[in-house]
């Protein structure tokens, strides 16, 4: 693939909406009856190099607090520097609070994390709802440094608190009809603005993955970060992270876990399944339909860097696709 350096005057490429997607995108708002100042498309948002409010951003980050910290995973390594906890606050996709990117952190306020729970059921022999603390309790909770690269070809690099996803199937049995992993977020529209006001989306959001991809070792339950809990732009209390994939299939704040025997539908899949597709595991040799995927920029430095297949996770994971 050819990678083009633009000059300083340039769009980047993920601002550039070719003019197809975009009258398909006029039409689909206006056949569905939105103004088209509602809504916001998934492009590269705004910048996180700079201008980050450092006091006020960390007014969101919980302290450190028993049983936080937890020791690090070491036989997972990272290549590049950690990312500057403040921008990694300061820079979220979350549309369930606001679809600009520097403003979740913002207007999180209202969202009640405490207590929590997640039910665990579907084809399984073992159903179960789980406190969230106690899951901290009583589960081989560790740090991993990982990768975490957004399909709008930015990444940043964190250092993730929690536990194997296997782990926790493990204990609710799954039975041997069960190939996919449904998951399915929060859905409080007195405390999320942005489904409050985003009714066009079909909330609660769900994603999924293969029953395989589920109990690979790197597909991590999420509590925490930075060695504390987790803030709420984050997706507190609890959420998935699949650090091989694009992160919109990490889910964020998830109530539910449901093993099921067909493929499921998957949020953004189901709003533009040309450009979101069910697997969507990082590949810079498949560009999206309006941008490419060659390359990404670091969040906090700008600087841009060449996308490694698998987000470079394919020691760990290439073997499921082959």
């Amino acid at each position: 693939m050819r990678i083009r350096r633009r000059q300083g005057w340039e769009l980047p490429e993920c601002r550039a909406t070719d003019e197809k997607y975009w009258l398909d995108r006029r039409r689909f708002i206006a056949a569905m009856g939105f103004g088209l100042g509602s809504v916001a498309t998934l492009g590269c948002g705004a910048s996180a190099d700079g201008g980050v409010d450092e006091i006020t951003v960390s007014s969101t980050i919980p302290p450190a607090r028993p049983p936080y910290p937890f020791s690090r995973n070491e036989s997972i390594k990272l290549d590049r520097a950690i990312t500057d906890e403040t921008v990694s606050a300061s820079f979220n996709n979350f549309y369930e609070f606001t679809t600009d990117k520097a403003g979740v952190w913002k207007l999180t306020g209202d969202f009640e994390t405490r207590p929590w729970t997640l039910e665990v059921g579907g084809l399984v022999s073992k159903p179960q709802t789980f406190d969230v603390e106690t899951l901290v309790a009583t589960m081989p909770m560790e740090e991993r440094l990982y990768r975490f690269r957004c399909v709008e070809a930015w990444s940043m690099s964190v250092p993730w608190t929690g536990f194997p996803l296997r782990e926790l199937l493990r204990r609710v049995e799954p039975s041997s009809n069960a190939n996919f992993v449904r998951f399915v977020s929060f859905n409080r529209p007195d405390q999320a603005v942005g489904i409050r006001e985003q009714s066009w989306y079909d909330w609660p959001y769900y994603e999924a993955l293969r029953i395989d991809e589920a109990m690979n070792e790197l597909t991590l339950v999420v509590t925490g970060i930075y060695g504390h809990e987790l803030p709420k732009q984050h997706g507190a209390p609890i959420r998935i992270v699949t650090p091989w994939k694009y992160g919109y299939k990490s889910p964020k704040s998830i109530v539910r876990i449901e093993l099921v025997e067909s493929e499921p539908n998957t949020f953004w899949n189901d709003l533009a399944p040309d450009e979101y597709g069910f697997m969507s595991n990082v590949d810079p040799k498949v560009p999206h339909p309006r941008w490419s995927q060659a390359t990404e920029r670091i969040i906090g430095t700008g600087e841009r860097v060449v996308t490694l297949p698998y987000n470079g996770y394919g020691e760990w994971v290439g073997r499921m696709y082959s």
